[in-house]
């Protein structure tokens, strides 16, 4: 009987064991890496809250940053959090970094960069290394890269400059022109963080170069030139040898995060457009590796493959999100695979390895410039199937009542429009869609790793451009007012307008700035940077206090942009300058020109490249009580999947965060936050309960909100 009792301990003990080592090989348990793992899956095999019980879920806690102040209402959290040992570490609307206990929301510790300033900007995600009793979290403001103690907060002094080290050294520029920031997380590969960078797109802004960083020290160990240098591949895509041209090359950045694949030793980097994002007559060719999906060996920096999916991109058309890592089935063989979303709407999916496409890609004729030699072919994938429309025509003109229909239709006839890729004309105003902000945006993808199913969330949003030129010319004799309209004309006009009226929600007017922001605040804007704003650190005080004189003094008509002298120089020489600006068509309640849906959530089916299921993201309440079908919204944020069988998401102007059925895009729970959730949910176990957290940061032409929203399942 003993040994009866041994041999079934024994065996208990033996498959509890294989258990927990079965546990640890799972990568989809925790979610230590910023969208769940360095595959950026979004995916959880967690299965506690599921398509039965999520109807049952309820707060379990709520964290507030304390960002809302009566003088500085204006927040937004883009910030997916990660959770470690029982830790949620995420990131504040001014980018006070924070630890909370995960069951409760008691916090632990937090981290202010900025000394109590209100300085604001985007941190996207957080990381997060060990080693041994060494526990780090390494995270960027403003210029600077940080790494803390993870059980303390405090500083790891040993790490660069007592703590920080300044991004804009190791360019190869001087660090005090320019301004390099990193909105997305890094990478952890072993004792490597590789980091990209938030760069401006406007002329003379710095390089996007890949680096990597010894997560100990905070030493370069690595760098890549996403411009190529003279010598190195790539450099005779870039055909002018104008000297100016050359030292103005900007731009080419990973702003949007990375995916590593551990076993292989590769980091894929999805790049951005190279400076100017919307006129490229000073850099003829295809300007690689702008707009290219990189795949770098991840220890060393070097190249293995490249795929460029926009050549001399006019149209800020980024890859703006982390490519999925999955396995698909193609000719019945499992096929390692890496997918990219793009803002056109396009699913570019390659071979991890080789970097050859799982799908056809068509190279095809997209419409001549009027301004610059466009180059003249796009790259189309055949498959998947795109996830929103990239085509504005007529027939897709909004239906939603005749008067909206008959006021975008009259409006379009003046506009140039040849489909996508078509050039911003200098005679002629010009559809623009997709929109710059994209079809598919930072929150990227959410994948299956059982299913081959992608899911992402797709907006689709009508704009028009505007080409002006200007040419620029000495400025010591200009006013302060007319030196700070210079300065917006160069720096500003591009999003906000030449009228100053932006383009709500996105880019706000900065008319009447005095009714609702101090000058004090709009200069710490101007220095910091804040949500979708760059930072401009290296502008100097007479600067600064040139261009609040133009935003605050009603002193003038703002001049015709063509008869402007003195936009600030580049290099101290004279030249002629083009800036394209942008505005939404919208109908005369402010709604999208298009026809709904505005808004979606897509499955993917990457093994057959078939969409598998597509259905309206969000609502506008007013229209539903008229008795308009659900039409979507603009979303940001991503998605998550679990195996529970469920798609979580919020990032919609009505404040809503949503579960959907995985299998059928059935939504089956809902709930309204205290303010919009523009990010990407998490979700992980603590003290043996599941729970699902979101930043719900609001902005955006939203209420503000300094809220992380923590659900779980009632106690039994």
């Amino acid at each position: 009987m003993k040994g009866t009792i041994k041999k079934i301990t024994f065996c208990i003990s033996i498959a509890l064991l294989a258990i927990g080592c079965q546990e640890q090989e799972d990568p989809y348990l925790t979610w230590q890496v910023y969208k769940g793992d360095a595959s950026s899956s979004s995916y959880s095999s967690l299965t506690q809250i599921n398509k039965e019980n999520v109807n049952q879920l309820e707060v379990a806690w709520i964290y507030r940053t304390g960002d809302i102040e009566e003088n500085f209402p204006r927040t937004g959290i883009e910030t997916n959090p990660i959770i470690v040992n029982d830790i949620l570490y995420g990131a504040s609307a001014y980018i006070k970094v924070f630890a909370v206990d995960a069951a409760t929301g008691e916090e632990l510790w937090t981290f202010d960069p900025h000394e109590g300033a209100r300085v604001g900007g985007v941190q996207r995600g957080i990381v997060y290394w060990e080693e041994g009793d060494d526990k780090r979290i390494l995270f960027s403001a403003g210029t600077w890269l940080y790494a803390l103690n993870a059980e303390t907060g405090e500083p790891i002094t040993g790490f660069g400059n007592r703590g920080r080290v300044n991004m804009n050294e190791g360019l190869g520029r001087d660090p005090e022109t320019i301004s390099v920031r990193a909105t997305s997380p890094g990478i952890i590969y072993r004792d490597l963080l590789i980091m990209g960078s938030a760069v401006g797109e406007a002329y003379a802004s710095a390089p996007g170069h890949i680096r990597a960083y010894n997560v100990r020290t905070g030493e370069m160990v690595w760098i890549f030139h996403t411009i190529p240098e003279p010598g190195e591949p790539g450099f005779e895509t870039w055909e002018t040898q104008d000297e100016v041209a050359l030292g103005n090359r900007g731009g080419a950045n990973n702003w949007a995060g990375m995916s590593l694949d551990k076993e292989r030793g590769i980091v894929y980097v999805p790049l951005g457009s190279a400076t100017y994002d919307f006129y490229g007559g000073d850099r003829p060719g295809k300007n690689l590796y702008a707009n290219a999906l990189l795949a770098l060996d991840a220890g060393t920096g070097d190249h293995i493959w490249h795929y460029q999916t926009v050549y001399h991109d006019l149209w800020d058309y980024d890859l703006p999100a982390p490519p999925n890592l999955l396995t698909v089935e193609r000719d019945n063989e499992p096929v390692d695979v890496v997918a990219q979303i793009t803002k056109q709407g396009f699913t570019f999916v390659f071979d991890r390895e080789t970097g050859e496409p799982i799908f056809p890609i068509e190279e095809r004729s997209v419409p001549p410039s009027n301004l610059e030699e466009a180059w003249p072919v796009q790259p189309f994938p055949v498959k998947p199937e795109p996830f929103a429309r990239y085509n504005f025509t007529v027939d897709e003109v909004t239906d939603i009542s005749p008067e909206a229909h008959d006021f975008v239709l009259n409006k379009i006839d003046a506009y140039r429009n040849e489909g996508l890729f078509t050039p911003h004309d200098p005679d002629q105003e010009t559809i623009f869609f997709p929109s710059t902000s994209g079809a598919g945006r930072w929150g990227g993808a959410a994948h299956d790793p059982e299913s081959g199913i992608l899911f992402v969330n797709a907006s689709e949003l009508v704009q028009v451009s505007t080409v002006h030129r200007a040419e620029i010319q000495p400025t010591a004799n200009n006013t302060p007012y007319a030196r700070g309209q210079n300065i917006y004309v160069q720096h500003c006009a591009t999003c906000h307008g030449l009228d100053r009226n932006g383009q709500p929600p996105l880019f706000p007017s900065v008319n009447n700035l005095e009714e609702t922001s101090s000058r004090q605040e709009v200069a710490s804007v101007i220095e910091s940077g804040r949500g979708m704003m760059p930072a401009f650190p290296t502008m100097s005080e007479q600067e600064k206090n040139a261009i609040i004189t133009y935003l605050f003094e009603e002193e003038e008509t703002i001049a015709e942009f063509q008869n402007i002298q003195g936009v600030p120089e580049l290099n101290g020489e004279s030249r002629h300058i083009v800036r394209v600006t942008r505005r939404y068509i919208q109908d005369p309640d402010g709604y999208p020109a298009i026809k709904p849906p505005w808004g979606t959530l897509n499955a993917i089916d990457l093994n057959t490249g078939e969409i598998k299921w597509k259905v309206p993201l969000g609502t506008y309440p007013e229209l539903i009580e008229k008795g308009i079908p659900p039409t979507g919204t603009p979303s940001m944020g991503g998605p998550i999947v679990t195996a529970g069988g469920l798609v979580f998401i919020g990032g919609t102007e009505d404040k809503q965060f949503r579960a959907f059925d995985k299998d059928t895009g059935e939504l089956i729970w809902q709930t309204t936050l205290p303010a919009g959730g523009f990010a990407t949910p998490s979700t992980y176990m603590s003290g043996g309960k599941q729970y699902v957290v979101i930043a719900a940061g609001g902005g955006r032409g939203t209420e503000p909100g300094d809220y992380y929203v923590t659900y779980s399942l009632p106690n039994d």
